[in-house]
């Protein structure tokens, strides 16, 4: 890189800056010596021999102009007081120094060159017609403008493509950083649904066998029912898996199964007391809610019956729901402390992940609602939750 930050140039780069430098200033070399030969009619050793030598050392500066733009710039100028073939040098170190879009630097480059200009018709004493000075004057300076001109406009072009190139970065950037967070909230949706299918199956059927293991006075009528109690268990979790899967599997046009709201509760509750949970459900619900209320409202449930079998096995569960469209929907599921009894079968509780409460937090606040858990006074555990539920005839009003 070089210190305007552009990429070090290739042979191509460098090699015709080089020749446009050698084909501007051949011609005005030549032109020098015929007219000094028709006038004087002899040859200028200073022109064959010290003109060439000065030029091509303004060609090799220039091959530093990107390294060091305003020093080879200023240099090139002031050389070219004593060659008029490094008159196309000092132009193409120029146009150089005017992609950088400096009025200073550009200024001070182009008075030193037009000023030289002035000077060099010392060394060469070529006799110009009378009235026109100016000329020595006008030319230097047009083309001194034209070569700032090119050089502010390929300056521009450049920073116009870095500009489209640092904006296609970015946006490829951005469009990485999106698709990073597409791919987390996908394996969180799929851990949150594993999770609310699994856990709450998973967790009855270790209760199940937890209570099986551990209790030794058992008929074997009531080891039948907990046996079935497990089977069933275990094939409905397989189930759910499946459909879980197939619906992470299919295409984006296959519509989704139905899913659980709020009319599932009650069969929720008596899947949960048959597997040997103590629940009672009370419920205040005066009509409807739409489905992304009604599905949060039974996963909450659903993960209070989770939270209760694994941490406190045998204790009384009580689920509350209540509610009317326009006050919201309040839900509740509140366990008391783990029997002594159900304590002692921790081996056979499964593992808490602690993703649960998290994912269910999410839900609810995505629902527009709020979540609250906390430990009860009587050393039990409550899960609470208000939600949004909007009088749709009240909408219409409004």
């Amino acid at each position: 890189m070089n210190s305007d930050g552009a990429p070090r140039l290739g042979w191509w780069e460098q090699a015709w800056p080089l020749a446009a430098a050698t084909a501007v200033g051949v011609p005005i070399w030549l032109s020098t010596g015929v007219l000094l030969y028709r006038q004087t009619a002899e040859s200028n050793s200073w022109l064959l021999t010290g003109d060439p030598l000065v030029a091509l050392g303004c060609l090799t500066a220039l091959l530093w102009r990107r390294r060091f733009p305003l020093a080879v710039a200023m240099t090139v100028a002031v050389a070219s007081t004593m060659s008029s073939l490094a008159t196309g040098t000092v132009l193409v170190a120029l146009c150089s120094l005017s992609t950088r879009r400096r009025p200073v630097e550009i200024g001070a480059v182009g008075l030193a060159y037009v000023t030289a200009s002035q000077f060099a018709a010392l060394l060469y004493p070529v006799e110009i017609p009378p009235g026109s000075w100016w000329a020595l004057l006008v030319f230097p300076a047009l083309t001194a403008g034209t070569a700032a001109a090119v050089g502010m406009a390929v300056g521009a072009r450049r920073a116009e493509v870095r500009s489209l190139r640092d904006r296609a970065e970015s946006a490829e950037r951005e469009q990485t950083a999106r698709a990073a967070q597409a791919r987390a909230r996908e394996r969180n949706r799929i851990a949150r649904e594993m999770h609310d299918v699994l856990a709450h199956r998973i967790s009855l059927v270790a209760m199940q066998a937890g209570a099986l293991d551990h209790r030794g006075d058992l008929t074997a009528e009531e080891n039948r029912v907990l046996i079935r109690g497990i089977a069933d268990g275990s094939q409905q979790a397989l189930e759910e898996l499946r459909d879980v899967l197939g619906v992470l599997r299919a295409d984006p046009d296959r519509p989704e199964p139905p899913q659980p709201s709020l009319d599932r509760i009650p069969a929720l509750a008596a899947e949960a007391r048959a597997s040997g949970l103590d629940v009672t459900l009370t419920t205040a619900v005066t009509g409807n809610p739409s489905d992304i209320v009604g599905r949060t409202c039974y996963r909450i449930v659903q993960e209070g019956l989770t939270n209760a079998a694994k941490h406190a096995p045998g204790a009384p569960v009580h689920i509350t729901l209540g509610g009317t469209a326009g006050d919201g929907l309040d839900v509740s599921v509140r366990n008391s402390a783990a029997a002594a009894a159900s304590a002692t079968a921790g081996s056979a509780r499964p593992p808490a992940s602690g993703f649960g409460l998290l994912g269910l937090t999410e839900r609810v606040g995505l629902a527009g609602g709020q979540l609250s858990h906390h430990p009860t006074s009587d050393n039990g555990y409550v899960l609470s939750a208000q939600l949004p539920w909007p009088d749709p005839a009240h909408e219409k009003g409004a």
